[in-house]
């Protein structure tokens, strides 16, 4: 047994070494080909991880080309402004291609604006270009079930947009206030991603969707195409000589998943003990 630790102990230290050269070599020499895959998936309720993935592609020199593919309804605006931001400083680094699936609306788009080229399905549903705020009013069933509710604030807004009584006329002005600003900061952030003008954009931003062509014909979308075409579109952009290889987040334990699965099983039962767990981002 003795014997068997000791010889998982090398072949992890042999793994460690040779998983630290690999990475090594992707960032240190610049390597032909590669292109990054992107997913964003589902509403947008969070950045961190997007926002490491995409900082971490841009860190990589190996990586000639980042491409976005989007597929969300949109979600909360402080993380698509961020994600926003991240993008737009890797399209002034490298060549970046958002490739558009079923749905990149409201927050989907947000995120694409900044990107060189956005490529949308004929059938894409995108834009909805606006900003929602939804206030549920119980009050007249609390009233029903006889139950009250006792406030007690430090200032006259305090409980602003309570579902337990009706919205005051100052609260609709002061709540529609924050909407308009929000609202603002969205057209700015398109005009600016799609280097038009805030007056082309704004009569179309009034929450209203597109279809991928209709997009197009707004000057929303650049091309019609596939995810294959993305990828081709990225290629072209980054210099990229023939098909490119197409890596993923998924794509980067794959070597060191596979040298463990040749270790006999005998001895890679030894390893666990040493808990060092290689990931893509810190």
């Amino acid at each position: 047994m003795k014997k068997a630790c000791i010889i998982a102990s090398i072949l992890l230290l042999l793994l460690i070494i040779v998983s630290f050269l690999i990475t090594l070599l992707q960032k240190d020499i610049s390597l032909t080909g590669r292109v990054a895959l992107v997913r964003i998936e589902g509403p947008i309720l969070g950045s961190e991880d997007i926002v490491d993935e995409i900082k971490e592609y841009v860190k990589d020199r190996s990586i000639k080309a980042i491409i976005l593919r989007i597929d969300s309804p949109g979600g909360a605006v402080a993380p698509s402004q961020e994600i926003y931001e991240e993008v737009k400083k890797a399209a002034a680094a490298k060549k970046v291609v958002v490739s558009m699936g079923s749905i990149a609306a409201s927050g989907g788009y947000y995120i694409a604006a900044p990107a060189d080229t956005i490529i949308a399905n004929p059938g894409t549903l995108t834009g909805s270009i606006g900003v929602i705020m939804e206030i549920p009013n119980i009050e007249g069933l609390m009233s029903k079930v006889g139950v009250r509710t006792e406030v007690i604030k430090s200032g006259r807004h305090k409980d602003i947009a309570s579902a337990f009584r009706k919205m005051e006329k100052e609260e609709r002005e002061l709540l529609q206030g924050v909407m308009d600003n929000v609202h603002e900061q969205f057209i700015r952030a398109v005009a600016e991603g799609r280097k038009l003008k805030i007056d082309d954009v704004r009569p179309i931003a009034d929450g209203r969707i597109f279809s991928g062509e209709q997009a197009r014909a707004q000057k929303l979308v650049d091309e019609l195409g596939t995810l294959e075409d993305a990828v081709k579109k990225a290629a072209a952009l980054a210099g990229i000589q023939g098909e490119p290889d197409v890596i993923e987040k998924k794509d980067t334990l794959s070597f060191f998943d596979s040298l463990m699965s040749s270790i006999p099983r005998e001895i890679a039962g030894a390893i666990p003990a040493a808990k060092i767990k290689f990931q893509y981002t810190p």
